[in-house]
């Protein structure tokens, strides 16, 4: 036999399991694993995503066999079921649907009741006895095929699918509202309108023959891989190109055959709030596609999700195929281990399971669940930090709407529309009507409100770039609401009052009209949609640590501080914070950090008056004018040291010297050059000729860093002054400080040494003088390549190392981070870099150099201490590489230490397992 492409599945057995993902992507090994465990799924094949790698390397052909193992499957398919594809009687109707190994939702293409043809459809009425039931059918499959296989879609941003044009135009003449109340005649029509649209767009019949129809899809959904929307979730999501796709092709169960019959998507627990409930939604007489599209808004699952009393549950509708649902969500849940998301379908009273896996889900949720499993006994606490995205903890700290200003919102009015809540918090701003203008208005800097009647997996940019969503269709398993989750989104669906025009470039709800350009705000809590622009407040997390809720009252953060703790106590890595003022470092220590990684004093030169007298410095014409400044100076930066180490109380705080250009603090415009020449009382010319003096053709590899203090030793002293009078004053007060001066833009062992020597004179000055002993440490940052290639002669004279990842990263690629922007978009388009590399570390190269600098340093300090405080340290994979090269800690800004946490106690786990 050669080459196995084809896997089976049927009848209590599968040639696959859930374990073969990345051979039979999630849908296919999902499937057969739920045969295994005598679930009732329809049986079927799948195509392994090698046949998907083998149909892009050759252009479009299929590996040898293949043809052979597909008819061999699809034999054995045809003699389970009864049924033959084409027959003219008993027909054969099959789904094709993708299925890679990392889920997709909605990105690749699928196709329904194939097999139907002129034909097998009056076969199909015949052996039913309900030709409507057999037209729905025909009338789906040809939309399908016209816009999967025959590429028939809206020509613009604007247009809706052609197929839905002329059904709503029939439903419009027939006067009803929606698809299920159209007749058997009616629905011939349609069939009939739809075939002539076909032959006048491609000029060629429909496809008869159900062969050539199941190797068009086939050949459709593996070309979908490469369609823009898969293309853009995967750069999205970091999904590699060369997964690929499998497919499936599974026998049709009907939920469009009467009142008996239903179809629903679900999840096993809620994936808005974790909540452990079976969680989702339903249709009558319906398809699975009608859920998921959001072409009908659907009823909710049980009678505890009913929000409007003429809602009719699954629960109260169908309570057999309701109970036999709650067994298998259970059986799921415990079975995967892992909150799931199914799809199945009602035939005559009869449920069959289409689908499951891993269900995606809000942060809230995320986390909740995890928690959950815990307390359940299902996962260990190390399997639930895994379960947990360190990003998605970011919805955690999300803002919500300020109460008293909604209230003042809803009596005036404003409340425009309510759908339902289908992703986190709360967000305002303008509407747009498409993903196109949604990304462009929101790269200059708008707030953007993407507006749909339902979205598409073609909007997948336009969401990512809005603020939030709101469709006037759908439910909340709809493919807006779906995604929105995953992105952690804004999201309000199904605002059935609510009308949308394209054209117009407007919608209009309870008698107001809203245009391109003005404000809404959505409640992604509640499902409220305002007019207008809401004030929004801190998350309840951040309610918490600033004292204005009590944990006790808010099972949110009680959640998110179990799973902080778990984390603590798997991770080696230690998480400091980025912080120049002490209400930063307060809030950072709220957070879990463990010192400061990186306060830039230049920051503070900003406050107030101070700015004046560092101008005073700049423009002094002798030592002695730049030390009267720095005198001035002092005493400020003396305080804002004390405030500092006050609140971190006795943890470690790393301070940087001075390392902008001086020119930075002077103005450039002439209006601002007379007011600084007119408050330091000099001539204007005075204040030119020193711009000119310090201009440098590129600044950011000029005089600045240990340059300045080189050049300038009496910054270096008053700087190192001001750290350690106030070090001792704190001391004395009875609060433990552990300074650390830390020398940035180090690239020879000579520049650390200058600046070390001005250090430890200062200090032993300062202590004598207080009488007070306090420990300090002089390290440097290592940001410079140079600096990481003889580390081990900066090691001599640093106690320790810090990575300044940004500038390292502009050194090392040769670029400035500011210049970027006009050049990156098109690297990444091309793939010349798969990332930005000024928000992940790039590894092969910038890592290679941090890897060197922390081996060389090591081997000349045993005990040399080794942290990162770029941006980088509060990006997952960067921190789980700075865990791997053997880092003490990273630092981040506040808002992202727990983040850093999380994704260390990760880094931590992957290795010891």
């Amino acid at each position: 036999m050669g080459k196995k492409f084809v896997y089976f599945f049927g009848e209590g057995q599968a040639d696959g399991s859930a374990q073969m993902k990345d051979l039979l992507g999630g849908k296919g090994a999902n499937l057969a694993e739920m045969t295994r465990l005598g679930i009732p799924v329809p049986p079927g094949f799948t195509i392994s995503t090698e046949v998907c790698t083998h149909y892009y390397q050759s252009r479009g052909q299929y590996p040898e066999g293949l043809q052979e193992q597909v008819q061999e499957a699809l034999a054995r398919l045809e003699k389970i079921m009864g049924r033959r594809l084409g027959d003219p009687e008993r027909p054969l109707l099959v789904s094709v649907r993708s299925g890679a190994a990392i889920s997709m939702p909605g990105m690749m293409d699928t196709v329904l009741n194939l097999g139907l043809n002129d034909t097998t459809v009056e076969g199909l009425a015949k052996e039913t006895g309900d030709p409507r039931f057999a037209y729905d059918c025909y009338r789906r499959f040809l939309s399908m095929y016209g816009d999967v296989v025959l590429g028939l879609k809206p020509e613009s941003e604007d247009d809706l699918d052609p197929f839905e044009e002329i059904i709503d135009a029939l439903k419009t003449s027939r006067g009803v509202a929606f698809d299920n109340q159209l007749s058997a005649e009616d629905l011939k029509e349609l069939v009939q309108r739809y075939k002539d649209f076909i032959r006048e767009k491609i000029g060629r019949d429909f496809p008869q023959d159900p062969t050539d129809q199941l190797w068009g899809a086939i050949g459709a959904v593996f070309g979908s891989w490469d369609n823009p929307r898969a293309i853009a979730y995967r750069e999205l999501n970091g999904i590699p190109d060369e997964m690929g796709t499998a497919v499936n092709v599974q026998s049709m169960v009907f939920g469009n055959m009467g009142d008996d019959c239903a179809t629903g998507v679900a999840f096993t627990r809620n994936p808005a709030t974790g909540e452990n409930v079976l969680y989702g939604e339903y249709l009558v007489n319906a398809q699975g596609e009608d859920v998921v599209a959001g072409i009908r808004t659907p009823q909710p699952i049980n009678k505890a999700q009913a929000t409007d009393p003429d809602m009719v549950s699954l629960e109260e509708a169908m309570p057999e195929a309701y109970a036999e649902l709650e067994r298998i969500r259970k059986i799921l849940d415990r079975h995967y281990r892992d909150m799931q998301d199914i799809e199945f379908t009602i035939q005559r009273g009869k449920l069959w399971m289409l689908q499951t896996r891993s269900g995606k889900r809000t942060g809230f949720a995320a986390f909740k669940i995890a928690v959950d499993m815990v307390r359940e006994g299902i996962l260990s606490e190390e399997e639930a930090l895994m379960r947990v995205e360190p990003n998605q903890l970011n919805q955690l700290l999300r803002p919500i709407f300020d109460m008293e200003a909604k209230q003042k919102a809803m009596a005036s009015g404003a409340l425009l529309s309510k759908g339902l809540n289908a992703g986190p918090g709360a967000a305002s701003g303008r509407v747009v009507f498409n993903a196109v203008d949604a990304e462009q208005w929101a790269a200059r800097d708008e707030q953007v409100i993407l507006v749909r009647l339902e979205t598409s997996p073609d909007d997948i940019r336009g969401m990512h770039a809005a603020q939030g969503i709101l469709t006037s269709r759908g439910g909340m398993t709809s493919h807006a609401a779906l995604v929105a989750r995953q992105m952690g989104k804004v999201c309000v669906v199904g605002c059935g009052d609510m009308e949308i025009d394209y054209k117009k470039r407007q919608m209009s709800a309870n008698g107001r009209v809203i245009r391109e350009g003005d404000w809404i705000s959505l409640d992604g809590s509640t499902g409220e949609v305002f007019q207008g622009r809401i004030p929004t407040k801190p998350s309840e997390v951040l309610q918490v640590m600033e004292g204005a809720l009590k944990a006790e009252e808010s099972p949110i953060y009680q959640d998110y501080q179990s799973l902080m703790e778990w984390a603590d106590k798997a991770r080696r890595l230690g998480v400091r914070t980025n912080a120049d003022q002490p209400d930063q470092a307060g809030m950072a220590l709220a957070f879990g950090a463990e010192g400061i990684g990186l306060c830039r004093t230049e920051h503070m030169f900003f406050e107030g008056e101070r700015i004046n007298v560092v101008r005073q410095m700049i423009l002094a014409r002798t030592k002695e004018g730049r030390e009267r400044a720095l005198a001035q100076l002092l005493p400020m930066q003396k305080e804002d040291f004390k405030g500092i180490f006050r609140v971190m109380n006795g943890l470690p705080v790393t301070i940087r010297t001075l390392d902008p250009p001086l020119h930075e603090f002077l103005p450039t415009e002439d209006a601002d050059i007379r007011t600084v020449a007119d408050q330091m009382g000099v001539a204007e010319e005075d204040v030119r000729a020193k711009l000119q003096a310090l201009h440098e053709a590129n600044p950011m590899l000029g005089h600045r860093g240990c340059r300045l203090g080189v050049v300038y030793p009496e910054i270096t002293a008053m700087q190192a002054r001001a750290i350690l009078e106030a070090a001792c004053e704190v001391k004395k007060e009875g609060t433990e400080v552990r300074p650390e001066i830390m020398i940035p833009l180090v690239g020879h062992v000579a520049e650390l040494e200058d600046q070390k020597r001005v250090v430890d004179q200062v200090a032993r000055e300062v202590m004598e003088a207080h009488g007070v002993e306090v420990p300090y440490l002089v390290g440097t940052m290592i940001e410079v390549p140079r600096g990481a290639l003889t580390a081990d002669k900066v090691a001599r004279e640093a106690a320790f190392f810090s990575f300044g990842t940004n500038d390292l990263t502009q050194t090392v690629f040769g670029i400035s981070r500011d210049d970027a922007a006009k050049f990156l978009h098109h690297y990444l388009e091309k793939k010349i870099w798969q990332f930005d590399p000024f928000e992940k570390i790039d590894q092969e190269g910038v890592g290679q150099l941090m890897r060197m600098g922390v081996e060389k340093g090591r081997a000349t300090r045993a005990d040399l201490k080794v942290g990162i405080c770029g941006e980088h340290g509060g990006e997952p994979t960067s921190v789980e590489f700075c865990h791997r090269i053997g880092l003490d800690y990273v630092s981040c800004s506040p808002y992202r230490v727990p983040i850093a946490r999380l994704a260390a106690a990760r880094a931590a786990i992957r290795e010891k397992n």
